[in-house]
């Protein structure tokens, strides 16, 4: 028997999915995930120490079993990585679910990130990749959302409220 995810969250690095989905879990009574973190236990390293170690398609390819497997199996709130959408069969899979894009601009990005070196991603130029990252990710983050929630100048409480209210999930 496999579980589905009641809500799963998408967005960019550094706009809250694991602390607005932390406080969903817990609005909504359910159990809490994000696969940035399996992917962390079941490597024994960072995120970043994969991308320098073995490259973007390795972390790629990895990240794309962990989310099949939280997608099946998990049932609570599910946090996405940043770019775990740039893979078609991960959309392919996100089709039909509750899938909430949290947005934000780049000005909130430097402010929540500091668009810090430990973003591999964002080692050379911040702004600009951050920018560049966007511009090629936005449209998959849109196309597999069910909502979109911005989050720019709103406290994680008032994210997670939008999100419920978005949805028109009831809480526990």
């Amino acid at each position: 028997m496999s579980a589905t995810p009641v809500v799963v969250l998408v967005g960019p690095m550094g706009v809250g999915k694991s602390t607005v989905g932390h406080l969903l879990a817990g609005r909504l009574g359910l159990g809490y995930r994000d696969t940035d973190d399996d992917i962390v236990a079941e490597q024994g390293r960072t995120i970043a120490e994969i991308f320098v170690d073995d490259g973007e398609a390795a972390f790629r390819a990895i990240e794309k079993q962990a989310v099949r497997r939280a997608l099946t199996g998990h049932d609570g709130v599910l946090a996405l990585g940043g770019g775990a959408i740039l893979d078609a069969d991960t959309r392919a899979l996100l089709a039909g679910a509750r899938v909430v894009y949290l947005s934000m601009d780049v000005e909130e990005a430097v402010k929540r990130t500091g668009l810090n070196a430990a973003r591999p991603l964002l080692a050379v130029n911040p702004r600009k990749q951050w920018r560049e990252l966007m511009e090629a990710r936005r449209h998959l983050y849109e196309e597999v959302a069910t909502a979109v929630v911005a989050t720019d100048g709103r406290t994680p409480e008032e994210v997670t409220q939008a999100v419920l209210d978005a949805l028109e999930l009831k809480e526990a």
